[in-house]
């Protein structure tokens, strides 16, 4: 995890937890003046748009005191959907089956693009089949992933 993020998850977690939700990953997108802080949030009981505003105001006192980010920002909350993105490697175990696409920061075996059936967790490596051909992918070369419900 970047340090920008690892400083907003260290933000956020506690307030999304005080308000009962499960912090499920953070997203910052920053290209060249436009900054989007996009936070996912969490629960048994699913999250609505209510949860999503409550989160939202909490986070945004939480940054106007503490300032982690330089300038004008976008922030957006929202549940993980369908398409969950997928944080932590501990986030992969529960998808055991289901479909995936990965993008990593550089070429493993001579691409950086995946999709294909989650089959698990060895190590530190995120065990995927495309196409009949299981490839262990170094979780810490992951740069984003996400499920695919429509594959």
């Amino acid at each position: 995890m970047a340090g920008k993020d690892a400083l907003l998850v260290e933000l956020v977690r506690p307030a999304t937890e005080a308000l009962g939700y499960d912090l499920w990953g953070i997203e910052y997108l920053s290209q060249g003046k436009q900054t989007i802080v996009r936070i996912y949030i969490d629960s048994d009981k699913g999250i609505g748009v209510d949860d999503c505003v409550s989160v939202s105001r909490q986070v945004s006192s939480i940054f106007d005191v503490e300032e982690p980010i330089l300038g004008e920002y976008s922030l957006e909350v929202s549940s993980p959907g369908m398409e969950r993105p997928l944080f932590l490697l501990a986030q992969y175990s529960g998808y055991i089956g289901e479909f995936v696409k990965i993008r990593l920061r550089s070429p493993f075996e001579g691409r950086r693009k995946f999709a294909g059936q989650l089959n698990g967790v060895e190590g530190d490596d995120v065990v995927v089949i495309v196409d009949d051909h299981e490839y262990l992918l170094p979780f810490d070369m992951i740069d984003k992933a996400h499920l695919d419900p429509k594959f």
